[in-house]
């Protein structure tokens, strides 16, 4: 009886202590968020591979790698070896307007179950590029390097324009830290791809730009600059 009364009393610790892992595993976060990827990949570019994923709430990452090369690093910066390759990883958060417009043209290529890729002969290399979808509505993927397809262009265009800026606000994080002096240029070449629409989606690099705006040891039409672009990116979220 008291072996009875010990095996009933052990199963009852053993199923009280299985409870918290059970609740904790049912109330685990389970995304049902479609999401795209747009793959980039051309060697000889200072950032030859990058990533943008994103879901269907806007939210994302940015994931890159950057060739180190010799002779391009100020002196007050830590040596690096040419040609080694940096992994570089940020989150993003992409506007509602955005957000809806690739997910309307991806929805429009099938969710990329088609062909992305011109028939074309002869075409330049621009690099290969990789659309992705998964979701619960469907899954599909294509590549291609030069693509006739409106929405493959328009979404390649916005694509490298979020890439561009994510790029930028790593380009001005590491000039304000080691070379100062160089924002000024790199503001300017900001300014001009913004003007062009090459680089979207600046709320991603807006906590750079208050970096930059706030720091009155920069020149002071840097830090203009930035605070202009800083007022931009908070309308257009």
């Amino acid at each position: 009886m008291a072996a009875k009364k010990r095996v009933h009393l052990g199963f009852l610790v053993l199923l009280f202590a299985c409870i918290p892992y059970a609740q904790s595993q049912s109330s685990a976060p389970f995304s049902k968020e479609a999401t795209i990827t747009f793959a980039f990949d051309r060697t000889g570019l200072s950032v030859p591979r990058f990533t943008l994923t994103v879901r269907e709430d806007g939210v994302g990452t940015y994931q890159a790698d950057e060739v180190e090369r010799s002779g391009t690093q100020p002196t007050s910066m830590p040596s690096a070896v040419a040609g080694a390759e940096k992994h570089i990883e940020r989150p993003m958060a992409l506007s509602a307007a955005m957000t809806e417009k690739i997910f309307k043209a991806a929805r429009g290529l099938k969710r990329f179950n088609t062909t992305c890729a011109s028939k074309a002969k002869n075409i330049a290399d621009t690099g290969t590029k990789t659309l992705t979808y998964t979701g619960v509505d469907g899954t599909g993927t294509c590549t291609y390097n030069y693509s006739e397809d409106k929405n493959v262009i328009l979404l390649t265009g916005w694509f490298q324009g979020i890439a561009f800026t994510m790029d930028e606000g790593r380009k001005l994080d590491f000039l304000h830290r080691y070379d100062r002096l160089g924002l000024d240029a790199e503001m300017q070449l900001l300014v001009q791809a913004i003007e062009d629409k090459n680089a979207l989606e600046l709320g991603n690099i807006s906590s750079t730009l208050s970096s930059i705006a706030n720091d009155t040891d920069l020149m002071q039409r840097v830090r203009v600059r930035a605070a202009a672009l800083l007022g931009q990116a908070v309308e257009n979220r």
